[in-house]
């Protein structure tokens, strides 16, 4: 089973896919189950839900722009009010979330988070793998950090748009994805977005300001 873990609906300032569609072709595409984490709130998550099935699961997640860059929470129930990352990883802890750090060593990014040592601790998950990363070394120096730090990896097309929906994700054996993560029992996959998605990036980035 393969899963998205890191997308955006029109709930993102910067989206513009309906949830229900991500959905629709996510299944098209194969996919097990889709994560969407729009910025700074869990309601594209809410409404993906809404169009679960039996054999497709959708994550309410939210990738929240902390004074210092940005975290992910998966697995929530509410949104997160806090902007300072440590009270922000410990309201999605609070939840019973996942603390997720995306693309933390993408320079060509002002969002990216680097944790300090004490943040650690309330990290559950890296972002080894994320199609938007522009340069492959980006990906592989989070995958270093993952390994090094001893934290468990996920994967993510960061998807803005249809055709980049399934780029990238975990895929796992289990029937439990929480349970899979949390077990490490997953295994990466992904591929580069276009290099065209490096221009529509930075004016992305410039909307979120």
């Amino acid at each position: 089973m393969k899963y998205d873990l890191h997308m955006h609906s029109k709930y993102s300032r910067d989206g513009v896919l309906e949830p229900e569609s991500i959905v629709r072709i996510a299944k098209s595409r194969g996919l097990s189950g889709v994560a969407v984490t729009d910025h700074n709130t869990i309601l594209g998550g809410l409404k993906a839900k809404e169009h679960e099935t039996d054999d497709f699961e959708a994550v309410i997640g939210s990738e929240i722009r902390t004074e210092r860059g940005e975290i992910i929470g998966l697995f929530l129930e509410n949104d997160i009010v806090s902007r300072e990352p440590f009270e922000v990883m410990k309201e999605i802890r609070n939840q019973n979330g996942l603390v997720v750090i995306p693309h933390p060593f993408d320079r060509l990014r002002r969002s990216r988070f680097v944790p300090t040592v004490d943040e650690l601790k309330l990290v559950d998950c890296v972002e080894v793998f994320n199609s938007r990363c522009l340069f492959r070394r980006n990906n592989e120096k989070a995958l270093d950090f993952a390994t090094k730090s001893k934290l468990r990896m996920v994967a993510g097309s960061d998807a803005h748009f249809d055709y980049e929906i399934g780029n990238a994700g975990i895929e796992t054996q289990s029937e439990d994805l929480k349970d899979a993560i949390m077990k490490g029992s997953v295994k990466i996959f992904g591929k580069r977005s276009p290099v065209a998605n490096y221009i529509l990036l930075r004016v992305q980035e410039w909307f979120m300001k």
